[in-house]
C-alpha cells in the first residue's frame, strides 16, 4: 500500500504555514485524513537539530555545516515518519522539503545543486513528493509579512539578494518539472489564495479514492 506525499514551498511570508492547515481540513472534510509534519524537524531528534539551524549564534555556521544538518535531520524525519505513513498509506503533508534544500542553500547560500543532489540520493533513495505547492510572492512583500508576524530566525535576516535567488530557484524547478509542481498566487488576502488552492484540493481527494 502506497499513500500520497505532499510538500508545500515557498520563499518567506507566502503563508504556506497557515493554508496548509486550510488544506488539512479540507481534505479531512473530503473523508481524507492527512498527516502533517515539517521540515526541519518532524520527530524529537529531528526538531532538536531544528533549534540549531534556526537559532542566531555568535560562532557563524558554515554553508555546508548547514546543509549536512538539514539532511540529519531529513534521515531522521524520512525514516522515523515519513516512509511508516506512506507505507501504511497515508498521505502525508510536509511544511517545506528538499525543495527548501536545492532554494536555500543552493539559490541562497550558493551550494552547487550537484552536491545537494548526491545528499539526496543518499538520504532519500528514489523517494520524491508526488505533489509540491510552491506559495509564490514578490520577496518586498514576504519580507514584510514575516517581519510583521514575529521575531526573525536566523534565516529571515538574511539580505534580500538572498531571497531573490531562493524564489528563483523555486520557480525555475518547477518550470523543469511541471507535473509535479503547483504554484499558488500568495500575493493576495487568504481568501483569495484559498480560492487557488481548490483545485489542487480536488486533485489530492480525485487521486486519493481513486
Amino acid at each position: 500500500m502506497s499513500g500520497l506525499f505532499i510538500t508545500f514551498e515557498g520563499p518567506e511570508g507566502g503563508g504556506k504555514s497557515t493554508n496548509l492547515g486550510v488544506f488539512a481540513r479540507a481534505l479531512s472534510d473530503g473523508g481524507c485524513e492527512p498527516l502533517i509534519t515539517r521540515e526541519p524537524g518532524g520527530t524529537p531528534i529531528a526538531e532538536r537539530i531544528r533549534e540549531v539551524l534556526l537559532s542566531h549564534h555568535d560562532e557563524p555556521m558554515e554553508s555546508d555545516a548547514e546543509l549536512l544538518l538539514v539532511f540529519a535531520a531529513r534521515a531522521q524525519h524520512l525514516n522515523s515518519l515519513i516512509r511508516p505513513a506512506l507505507a501504511q498509506g497515508r498521505v502525508v503533508i510536509s511544511d517545506r522539503f528538499t525543495d527548501a534544500t536545492y532554494a536555500y542553500q543552493g539559490g541562497g547560500r550558493g551550494i552547487d545543486k550537484d552536491r545537494i543532489s548526491v545528499l539526496e540520493n543518499w538520504v532519500q533513495g528514489v523517494l520524491r513528493p508526488d505533489l509540491t505547492l510552491v506559495f509564490d510572492l514578490p520577496v518586498e512583500l514576504g519580507m514584510e509579512r514575516a517581519r510583521a508576524r514575529s521575531q526573525l530566525d536566523r534565516f529571515e535576516v538574511e539580505e534580500m539578494t538572498f531571497f531573490e535567488a531562493v524564489r528563483r530557484t523555486y520557480l525555475e524547478r518547477a518550470a523543469v518539472s511541471p507535473e509535479r509542481y503547483r504554484i499558488i498566487d500568495a500575493s493576495g488576502s487568504l481568501n483569495e489564495v484559498r480560492e487557488a488552492m481548490q483545485p489542487v484540493i480536488a486533485e489530492v481527494l480525485e487521486r486519493w479514492h481513486a
